[in-house]
């Protein structure tokens, strides 16, 4: 999830410590969130815990790492000052909501402040989503492979990266959504309707006979 912005000269790739730090917790945190949510709502009880965490911390810190670079890269290459700040409350409310049947997947975002255009700060916010997309692409011929663990990462990393471009693309609040809605109706169509039909397609088509 991209912030709202707060031009100035090209800057260079950073990261502090605190940035860091707050990408390993929100990672580990949303990790864990949807494991939970395929042990218990997808899974059917018969898979192993273990395995569903590691599968889990994987492709969630593909997914989750790479769409947060997607904006700040996005941004820096803007000009912005930029550095991801977790949200420790969505955190936990990603975790809970993972227990109930739904992973509330906000866990903080790349904030960015400099002079930057309506369409500059549509595109940073469109870079996430976009990502997610590509890796879902990247994902889905390792369904196909007939080797179990391969499968699985494959059915994982498809559906966490579906899930995030979707959930991120909704038009609401702080979300991705929102900013590129704002930015280009049009834009935002082309977008969020394949990720509504793709997200349609994981759950009926794909399944996740774990």
């Amino acid at each position: 999830m991209a912030g709202v912005p707060t031009r100035t000269r090209r800057r260079e790739l950073t990261f502090s410590t605190d940035e860091k730090r707050d990408l390993a917790i929100a990672w580990i945190a949303l990790g864990v969130a949807f494991a939970i949510f395929i042990f218990l709502h997808m899974a059917g009880g018969t898979a192993s815990v273990g395995g569903i965490f590691v599968l889990s911390m994987v492709t969630v810190g593909v997914g989750f790492i790479l769409h947060e670079l997607a904006h700040k890269v996005a941004a820096v290459r803007f000009g912005q000052v930029a550095e991801f700040r977790a949200d420790y409350g969505m955190l936990f409310l990603a975790i809970m909501s993972a227990i109930i049947g739904f992973i509330f997947a906000a866990p903080g975002a790349v904030h960015h402040r400099g002079r930057i255009t309506l369409a500059e700060n549509g595109l940073i916010a469109l870079a996430g989503p976009a990502v997610n997309l590509a890796l879902a692409a990247v994902f889905l011929p390792l369904v196909f492979v007939p080797i179990v663990f391969v499968e699985q990462i494959g059915r994982f990393g498809v559906f966490i990266n579906v899930f995030l471009a979707t959930f991120n693309m909704i038009p609401f609040g702080p979300l991705d959504g929102k900013t590129v809605f704002d930015w280009s109706k049009p834009v935002f169509l082309v977008v969020f309707a394949p990720c509504l039909l793709l997200t349609y397609l994981v759950f009926t088509r794909i399944g996740f006979g774990l």
